[in-house]
């Protein structure tokens, strides 16, 4: 049996965490969206977090990939505390901020294949990279559809946390969480 990095699992749990929400946000959108809220933002808050850490952690690679890490966790740091704080304000946050966060937490995910493929090996490395392609494909969908945007954005929603939690199960189960 493989010993497991505290990053590792922090990374399992968020992921089934993420992969629960966005099923149940899927089933039910118009009800997960005006109830939820908070939690959303606690996981935006949560996934700037992630991304801050893993700025702290390439700090010492130069390239824009480390840079961009942070600006992603600052921004999802942002959306977490807005949703928290103005949860009635939340569905315009969604249809207005996320779709910024997506694209720039999928840039930032994007920027990191060449260091995750040297860790975790090929198949994590071509995962992440579909799955953050899909990332920033709904991010521009919804910038450039915004009135699509505010009325699906429970569905919208419900698929990118989907996958962002598969990316962070295939992340977490991959060789980076050895010890």
């Amino acid at each position: 049996m493989r010993n497991r990095s505290f990053f590792s699992w922090f990374e399992l749990i968020a992921s089934i965490v993420l992969i629960a929400l966005g099923v149940f946000t899927f089933l039910n959108p118009s009800k997960a969206l005006s109830s939820l809220v908070v939690l959303y933002g606690l996981f935006a808050l949560l996934t700037g977090i992630v991304d801050i850490v893993m700025y702290v952690r390439m700090e010492r690679f130069t390239g824009f990939g480390p840079a961009l890490s942070l600006a992603a966790g600052i921004l999802s740091v942002m959306s977490g505390i807005m949703l928290m704080v103005y949860p009635s304000a939340g569905k315009w946050v969604l249809s207005l901020l996320f779709p910024i966060w997506f694209i720039a937490h999928c840039i930032s995910r994007l920027c990191h294949l060449s260091t995750l493929r040297l860790i975790a090996g090929r198949f994590t490395c071509y995962a992440t990279l579909i799955l953050n392609i899909l990332g920033l494909i709904l991010g521009i969908f919804m910038i450039l559809r915004p009135r699509f945007a505010m009325i699906s954005v429970g569905w919208i929603v419900a698929l990118y946390l989907i996958l962002l939690g598969c990316e962070g199960l295939v992340t977490a189960l991959s060789k980076m969480g050895d010890r």
